[in-house]
């Protein structure tokens, strides 16, 4: 069972850092097609850097949390919300195509921490 979780926890880490690291790097450089969809979202130029910019902070902070893992924690916390709202746009705008990657971050999100070895909640 915990090479099961082990494999769950590093397969989605993975996605995660895979799915945020292309998200982001495109609204960052401005990709043409992902300005039209955030465009078409009703963020302006300024907001979809402003996010990607964001998003780009939790990429780092999981990379470093490679060989740090609060720094892992601390950005999918940061990720979270990100994932969240993602997912609230493209339902809200009925761009279902659009909605798997950012419903599996969501889930992910909370995969990761339940499944990490140093992450906790104290109630």
């Amino acid at each position: 069972m915990e090479m099961i979780k082990s494999v769950a926890h590093w397969l989605s880490y993975a996605y995660y850092l895979y799915v945020f690291g292309y998200a982001s790097l495109f609204k960052v450089f401005q990709k043409s097609s992902m300005m039209q969809s955030m465009q078409s979202l009703g963020f302006n130029k300024t907001w979809t850097v402003i996010i990607g910019t964001g998003e780009l902070i939790g990429v780092v902070l999981l990379l470093i949390g490679l060989y740090n893992p609060q720094f892992k924690n601390g950005a999918v916390l940061v990720l979270f919300p990100f994932a969240v709202a993602a997912f609230t746009a493209h339902m809200a705008h009925q761009e279902y195509h659009h909605f798997y990657n950012s419903l599996l971050m969501c889930i992910f999100s909370i995969l990761l921490l339940a499944t990490d070895k140093t992450f906790k909640i104290i109630l």
